[in-house]
């Protein structure tokens, strides 16, 4: 029962993340939507956890193996550390903004260690579903011989953020759930 179980889940990971890429029912904006979702969620529920400053060590490799898998699913062979020097660029040319609000979700947690860490799933979120998409978008320009603007990254930023905190609005008391065990 136990390793039918186990054998079934990694089925599932391989399928929905580690192989993605291989799938034919789905388009690849569909992958990449997928693969930005669910590490959008990952994430968030790593947040939840009332550690400060430590996300960041969990997060940015989290982020980085994310753009591995947006990578595979555009054609692109790349390799986490490449991918973690792609968002590195991209996170650069966002700026300050993002840094700002890893202080703030640190000092949430700090001020209020109970709560500070359920706040911040919209945000922690909306954030990597903006690095997903952003990265996504940089991935397809990529494989068409083309590179982003500054101008284009910080809208696709702008755009990706504000759909991806809604979005973690509403997926908040399911990850909630999911990480209170």
């Amino acid at each position: 029962m136990g390793n039918d179980l186990l054998s079934k889940a990694r089925a599932k990971l391989e399928r929905e993340v580690l192989e993605i890429e291989k799938r034919t029912d789905m388009t690849d904006d569909q992958k990449a939507d997928r693969i930005v979702v669910i590490f959008s969620t990952a994430c968030a529920g790593v947040a939840v956890q009332p550690i400060p400053f430590a996300d960041i060590f969990i997060l940015t490799p989290l982020q980085a193996y994310m753009g591995t898998r947006l990578a595979a699913i555009r054609g692109i062979r790349l390799s986490e550390q490449e991918a973690t020097d792609v968002l590195k660029q991209l996170m650069g040319v966002v700026g300050m903004g993002l840094l700002a609000q890893q202080l703030g979700i640190a000092a949430a947690k700090v001020l209020f260690p109970i709560f500070g860490g359920v706040a911040t799933i919209p945000v922690v979120f909306g954030l990597t579903y903006a690095i997903g998409s952003v990265m996504d978008r940089y991935f397809v320009a990529k494989s068409q011989g083309r590179t982003l603007s500054a101008s284009e990254i910080k809208q696709a930023w702008k755009s990706a953020k504000r759909k991806g905190e809604a979005d973690g609005k509403q997926r908040e008391s399911d990850i909630r759930r999911h990480t209170d065990g």
